[in-house]
């Protein structure tokens, strides 16, 4: 919603103030310098990255559009997920959380958690750590590391669409320049034309420069920009998990592990330590 808000107000800003100006709207519609500009775009964007980052950033921008998920309800429902597995584990032992982990969609302790269930990424993620506790071949130290190694993996993954983004954005001023000398090119090829004609055709080609820098900065290259902080959102996920099974790894209680993960999140979906509390008592009377 945000994205078309801006872009809206983008629109309204620049060819409101064009048109205030005294400009005249139909000289800034030039279907042939956006045919330029796009095609010479898309076509450096096709060239430029491999099959798995095209499809990436294709799958990536249906996603720009819509609000965020990671928001407090889904925070409280993944805290209260892993408080009920810790609580389990430290009253029936490690080896009662194996059919829970190898088939979670089937487990009644990740059931309860729709939302969580829903994100395969993070689940795969918990049941991973979850097993690699249940192995009990690795420490504390051993297992942050590959946490982290993986986390890490995940964003430098993520963040390829937000990258080939950037790059489109960046090259759209200079296909907008393309477009305008291959406008100026044709207005030389018409020199005998009269000047009022010529100054139209002028025109023309200028549009092309306006147009590649309006798209670059007005439009692409805030979609890099949100990405980029879908992407940190989301890694926000995975580092409450990390921090809340390394308290637990460390001899911490189910509730003070979950309050360490609850740190680590950012202010505006943190929930307080009573609405945390609340929502645990309530899942564990469904």
């Amino acid at each position: 919603m945000f994205v078309i808000i801006g872009y809206v107000v983008i629109m309204v800003g620049v060819f409101g103030g064009y048109a205030m100006a005294g400009g005249h709207l139909a000289a800034l519609f030039q279907p042939l310098e956006l045919v330029m500009i796009g095609g010479g775009a898309f076509g450096a964007f096709i060239a430029g990255n491999n099959a798995k980052t095209i499809k990436a950033t294709m799958g990536a921008l249906p996603k720009l559009l819509k609000g965020s998920k990671f928001n407090k309800d889904l925070y409280m429902e993944l805290m209260s997920l892993m408080f009920d597995v810790l609580s389990k584990v430290r009253k029936e032992g490690l080896m009662s959380i194996e059919g829970d982990i190898d088939s979670p969609e089937q487990s009644p302790v990740f059931s309860k958690y729709p939302s969580v269930l829903a994100d395969h990424h993070v689940v795969e993620f918990i049941t991973d750590y979850l097993r690699l506790m249940v192995s009990g071949n690795m420490d504390a130290f051993q297992i942050e590391n590959l946490m982290d190694n993986e986390i890490d993996t995940h964003h430098h993954e993520g963040a390829a669409p937000a990258h080939a983004i950037a790059r489109l954005g960046d090259g759209m001023p200079a296909f907008g320049i393309v477009a305008a000398v291959m406008g100026v090119v044709h207005t030389m090829e018409n020199v005998g034309l009269p000047p009022a004609e010529l100054g139209i055709l002028i025109a023309h080609a200028l549009v092309g420069t306006f147009l590649g820098i309006l798209l670059a900065y007005g439009f692409v290259a805030p979609l890099a920009s949100l990405h980029e902080q879908k992407l940190e959102e989301e890694a926000k996920m995975y580092q409450c998990v990390k921090v809340i099974l390394l308290a637990s790894l460390n001899g911490y209680a189910p509730a003070l592990a979950v309050e360490f993960g609850r740190k680590v999140l950012y202010s505006t979906e943190r929930p307080t330590f009573g609405e945390l509390e609340d929502h645990i008592k309530k899942s564990k009377s469904k």
